[in-house]
């Protein structure tokens, strides 16, 4: 066996190799971690920072900065004094010390029943702003040792539909207790208006995610769709606020009243949307123009309709309400403008593929690093690739953090107050962990993310393969053992409230989930929105997953002859055929299932997204993406039907442009003109 690296130095020679910041935090807290008596400020200024801070000046600015930061990791620092000999305010007198056991996460003891229930709830939040923080939180309970693996059947895979750009930063802000400013379409005046609020929690109700918080500008609580949001949200982090005590964002939520229903009055193209058909109160031929009906359609939230009928393009024209009307034609005109803004570059940094990655800091390594020695603890002797899988990094980026971890230890400057890591034929142990042996306690986000998941379970019918006994006696055993476990950040979880992800459509859920597990094929009626047609479909069943509480399955399809995904509000009906799946294809290939399969033949699509619009990267797995100096992305999507495009574009108005192929910017351009022809809205310049 040998170590990772040979280094006889005492300790502060080995600090002198690196004096980045993440090695000089870890020392500071080991440093503090192992003592009884407390380290004065000298002592700290001589082993820990002498190769970082140049004066004394600049140690004190370092020294407060490391503070917060290990507070910010749960870390809590204790300041003694000893007045007897020195007065109570001299620095001489004050030492510094962090308990052991104060900051660390209790034990927790989960049966194969209860960790599948968590980690369906942690797998909720997988491409939605929570997510980093479910997964951190899964790993600390793995690294403590009381994490029962498990492998999630097929079965059943509920989902947070990422809610945009939007949600993302008001996560970053609600935690890190900073304002926000956004532009915002006004219910009352219909207006738009620059918002400045303290957000103080965030809630889906009704299908839309709300923000509450303190509105500066009113003085006063308010609530915020954030579909309504008509601008990027930007993190004020010079200013600060504290939300008020005992805030639960469930509550406030409770309170709000479904908007009230409205009638659409629309023309549409004869023999056309379906979709919109479906749910007409009555249709008639218009009077005006043969080709075409009058149809009228209900709705409560005009900016949710008006997404869906500006996809429609020149297909439909909204006769009233004037708020529907002038919602769609914004959507129009603004993919209009952003198209005839002057094309850019099209410059990847990468020939290979590069999903959008958020830019690591030393927080990040330093955060998995407090995972990693714990879990090389309960688990050693993994092979190093293990390792690096199950953190979701590179072989690469694990060895550059057990480098700095081997030259990490205590400050008395022996060889054996280092950690101690080493490999054997690349399978990983650890001998000294310097009481690094347990994860830290629960952050605010990470306890936000569990036990919101958890409720968010709570009237799924079934879950993953268990009876709904079954399941809701897990439910509530592993809420009940989380909440203890997380302490204070339990009650500070209350500041994200999630809705019930169970189906509406509790018959065909109920059917589809007896035919995976008993193994039978399905027959369905099934319309088509992007074809705009129902067809009839033999389908092998492979599992259910869902965005929010809109619910899909995976099935092979037997008439495509591939794997293909159908919405469960679009089958129309369902029935089993009789016969035994085919077993021409598995559900393991890909976790979580992918609302979208590219494939080898579809069109190779250079989207530009601007920041609001910048999640759709993540919805529609771009292959390469580019950050772009505005906040927004070049995106590199494959999409298996050019011709939804144009449908694409107008649904996501002013969010998305195409730069390439040539062709289809002009078809989306003349889709969209003909469109702002029928509310005589000149569009401007056309694509050339």
């Amino acid at each position: 066996m040998t170590r990772l690296a040979a280094f006889p130095q005492v300790f502060s020679n080995v600090a002198s190799v690196s004096a980045s910041r993440t090695e000089r935090l870890l020392n500071l807290l080991l440093a503090l971690l192992n003592t009884k008596v407390g380290l004065p400020r000298a002592v700290l200024r001589e082993k820990v920072y002498h190769d970082s801070a140049e004066n004394d000046v600049a140690f004190g600015r370092m020294f407060e900065r490391d503070k917060v930061d290990l507070k910010h990791f749960g870390f809590e620092i204790e300041t003694l004094t000893d007045p007897q000999n020195f007065g109570a305010d001299d620095p001489a007198s004050t030492r510094y010390r962090i308990g052991k056991d104060s900051n660390r996460l209790p034990d927790v003891s989960l049966t194969p029943a209860e960790s599948t229930v968590l980690l369906l709830a942690a797998q909720l939040w997988e491409r939605a702003a929570l997510g980093t923080a479910a997964a951190n939180a899964v790993r600390k309970l793995q690294a403590a040792g009381g994490f029962t693996d498990v492998d999630l059947p097929a079965g059943v895979q509920p989902r947070i539909k990422p809610a945009g750009q939007a949600f993302d930063d008001v996560v970053a802000a609600m935690h890190g207790k900073h304002p926000v400013r956004f532009g915002y379409l006004a219910v009352s005046t219909g207006r738009e208006e620059v918002r400045e609020v303290e957000p103080w929690g965030l809630g889906s109700r009704f299908g839309q995610w709300y923000l509450v918080g303190l509105d500066r500008g009113r003085d006063a609580k308010r609530l915020f769709r954030l579909s309504r949001m008509t601008t990027a949200v930007s993190v004020d982090t010079s200013g600060s606020f504290h939300p008020p005590e005992g805030f639960n964002a469930r509550a406030e939520l409770d309170a709000l009243n479904e908007l009230p229903v409205q009638r659409a009055t629309l023309v549409v193209e004869k023999d056309r949307l379906l979709a919109l058909r479906k749910r007409a109160a009555f249709i008639e031929t218009d009077p005006d123009e043969r080709s075409r009906d009058r149809i009228s359609v209900d709705f409560r939230d005009p900016e949710q309709l008006a997404e869906e009928l500006a996809s429609y393009g020149p297909y439909v024209k909204v006769t009233g309400p004037a708020e529907l009307r002038s919602a769609v034609v914004r959507r129009l005109q603004a993919a209009a403008n952003f198209d005839d803004v002057s094309p850019i570059p099209v410059e990847f940094p990468e020939a290979g593929r590069a999903p959008r990655a958020r830019k690591r800091t030393s927080e990040d390594q330093l955060s998995r690093m407090l995972q990693l020695v714990p879990f090389l603890v309960h688990h050693q002797g993994l092979h190093i690739q293990q390792v690096a899988d199950h953190f979701g990094i590179s072989r690469k980026a694990l060895i550059d953090d057990l480098k700095i971890l081997i030259c990490s230890g205590l400050p008395e400057g022996y060889p054996d107050d280092l950690l101690d890591i080493q490999w054997e034929n690349d399978h990983v142990y650890i001998s000294e962990h310097l009481d690094l042996n347990r994860p830290v306690r629960f952050s605010e986000d990470e306890a936000a993310a569990l036990l919101t998941g958890l409720a968010m379970l709570g009237d799924l019918p079934a879950l993953a393969g268990m009876t709904e006994d079954e399941s809701g006696s897990a439910l509530e055993s592993v809420t009940i053992k989380l909440t203890g476990a997380a302490g204070q950040a339990a009650r500070l979880a209350g500041s994200v409230s999630g809705q019930s992800v169970a189906p509406e459509q509790s018959q065909a859920f109920a059917a589809i989930t007896r035919a995976i597990r008993e193994g039978q094929q399905l027959r369905l009626r099934y319309f088509s929105l992007q074809r705009d047609e129902v067809t009839e479909r033999d389908v092998d069943p492979l599992r259910l997953y869902s965005l929010d509480n809109t619910w899909y399955f995976e099935a092979y399809c037997h008439s495509k002859a591939g794997i293909r995904n159908f919405r469960l509000d679009r089958v129309e009906t369902l029935e089993s055929n009789g016969r035994p799946v085919s077993g021409a294809a598995t559900a393991e290939q890909d976790f979580p299932a992918r609302l979208f399969t590219p494939g080898d033949d579809d069109v190779l699509v250079i989207l530009q997204l601007t920041r609001q619009g910048a999640g759709l990267a993540d919805d529609y797995y771009a292959e390469r993406t580019a950050q772009l100096p505005d906040g927004g992305l070049l995106a590199e999507v494959r999409f298996g039907n050019p011709e939804w495009l144009p449908m694409f574009v107008s649904q996501h108005g002013g969010s998305v442009r195409i730069l390439e192929p040539g062709t289809l910017r002009q078809e989306s351009r003349a889709w969209v003109d003909a469109a702002l022809v029928q509310y005589d809205s000149p569009s401007g310049t056309k694509a050339g």
